[in-house]
């Protein structure tokens, strides 16, 4: 079944694409969702008509994008969590974590857009993740993790 996509999904593609889905999943997430709009001659001139509003939006989103690539790249975070002697973590750091300090530092990333190896780190070291932005995009963030002194932890 063919659609237009109204916003972007992940899966399928950006806004104002013409994808081919199942039925099923049009029928049922797509179109309650307001996700997709069918394929026809009416929707395809109020599509023609919004082409350039789209064609805006997107050069906004790849600017952004590329301003926050900068951000993340120049950025070094620097964990303090609890750990045992020999560096393994009492806890875990997740993409939930790492989202949360990118915001303390003004910049909004979505956790599932955080790419971590094994989708936790349990041990401190030096860490190189990769930060998935607009469209092919990525950026390479550096994530230290180090011990928290006794002190610390009692405080």
């Amino acid at each position: 079944m063919k659609v237009i996509l109204n916003a972007d999904v992940s899966t399928l593609g950006e806004e104002g694409d013409i994808v081919d889905v199942a039925p099923g999943y049009a029928r049922n997430f797509l179109l309650p969702k307001k996700l997709v709009v069918l394929h026809n001659a009416q929707n395809l001139t109020i599509l023609a008509n919004r082409k350039a509003t789209i064609e805006k939006k997107k050069e906004d989103k790849r600017k952004a994008a590329a301003s926050d690539k900068e951000k993340i790249q120049a950025a070094s975070l620097v964990l303090q969590m609890p750990a045992g002697e020999n560096g393994k973590l009492f806890g875990s750091v997740t993409s939930q974590t790492i989202a949360e300090e990118l915001a303390k530092l003004d910049i909004q990333v979505e956790k599932k857009k955080i790419d971590i190896p094994g989708h936790i780190l349990k041990q401190t070291g030096d860490y190189k993740l990769t930060v998935k932005l607009y469209g092919n995009e990525s950026a390479e963030l550096k994530v230290q993790i180090v011990a928290m002194t006794e002190a610390e932890r009692k405080a």
